[in-house]
């Protein structure tokens, strides 16, 4: 269930994701081409997060379904996703916290808009639609509430994020002792082929509570080891470190964010100047492809380009090249070739000047 409004988020035994009102509405429908393995809501209901079999997180829009992210974050199928909000500030605690000046604006101004591909026809998806909206979604992260999200995997090892795209820990519960006191001694265990069934982190972030199978291993005393030690074990760890150092992991997320719009950006843009230098050559090729089968037809040996030199040089035109030049391409072809060069180096250069530079 979405933590805020009316929606139903399902997966489906081929890993379709649905989307549903209450009323049993469906908004949406996506195959993300992966195994899905787990699902869960960001905290404000914006964001759906799923895990996959091959160790991918996944996150995409409520509005449309559409992916905003794709992140490696396990090597194994992820079993488990909780995303934990912090909880509001009480005056006294906003009076002890430090304020901190985020100076990134003076250093970097703000992303420019991404390019957009110009010529396209409406349903085309140009490669600035895919991205615009996940810069949007992403570029506000000064404005969230700090939040992570924990992934757990079926090897044993959790993976926390800020916002659910910046990583900041890796815990392998398999390396994990653990310590128990009991009539005055305490006893040291370790746990042995570990799959992580449930993770939920406190709203405070002080800790985390976990579900998992596995083998307890009395690490003091191997030999008391035996098979009753097997099955599902729920273990409290402490991680305040997250709560204590939120100050901090807080502005980096938000900077990281900054420079993360930035080369995203940069990436749109270089693809979409590679594209529309491409467009405009291949045009220019498939003109020109003619020439050489004339050269060959009038028993020359010279290339295109060796043509051109003598033609721009003033010592004469060959048959072929009159031909190709009078009959093959024509005044109306040439003036074609030419306006679709201009209008791709025109293009560059908006490109370069308003988003690059």
């Amino acid at each position: 269930w979405n933590p805020e409004k009316d929606l139903l988020a399902m997966v489906t035994d081929d890993s379709k994701v649905l989307l549903h009102r209450f009323n049993w509405q469906r908004l949406w429908t996506i195959s993300p081409g992966k195994c899905i393995t787990s699902i869960c809501w960001s905290p404000d209901g914006k964001i759906v997060a799923l895990g996959t079999e091959d160790g991918f997180v996944l996150l995409h829009d409520v509005e449309n379904g559409k992916m905003l992210r794709s992140i490696k974050s396990h090597d194994v199928a992820i079993i488990c996703l909780n995303w934990a909000e912090d909880e509001p500030l009480s005056r006294t605690d906003k009076e002890d916290l430090l304020s901190y000046e985020d100076r990134t604006t003076r250093f970097f101004p703000p992303a420019p808009v991404m390019p957009r591909i110009g010529g396209l026809n409406s349903g085309d998806t140009g490669l600035a639609d895919e991205n615009e909206e996940a810069i949007q979604a992403f570029s506000s992260a000064s404005c969230q509430r700090f939040n992570i999200l924990c992934t757990g995997d079926k090897d044993g090892c959790i993976c926390f994020s800020i916002f659910g795209i910046f990583p900041i820990g890796k815990i392998n519960i398999n390396k994990v002792p653990i310590h128990v006191q009991s009539s005055g001694k305490r006893t040291s265990y370790r746990l042995q082929d570990v799959s992580i069934s449930k993770v939920s982190l406190s709203r405070n972030l002080h800790q985390l509570v976990l579900l998992c199978s596995g083998k307890l291993i009395n690490t003091d005393n191997l030999s008391l080891s035996n098979d009753l030690s097997v099955g599902v074990h729920c273990l409290h760890l402490d991680t305040s470190i997250f709560s204590n150092r939120k100050n901090e992991l807080h502005q980096v997320s938000q900077q990281a964010s900054s420079i993360q719009d930035l080369v995203e950006v940069v990436r749109a843009s270089i693809s979409m100047m590679s594209k529309q230098w491409s467009n405009a050559m291949n045009l220019f090729h498939e003109k020109f492809s003619a020439l050489p089968s004339l050269l060959t037809a009038h028993g020359m040996e010279s290339s295109s380009e060796d043509e051109f030199m003598s033609l721009l040089f003033g010592t004469h035109t060959s048959p072929a090249l009159h031909q190709f030049l009078v009959s093959s391409l024509g005044e109306a072809g040439l003036k074609r070739i030419a306006k679709t060069i201009e209008s791709a180096g025109r293009e560059l250069r908006i490109v370069v000047s308003e988003h690059l530079q």
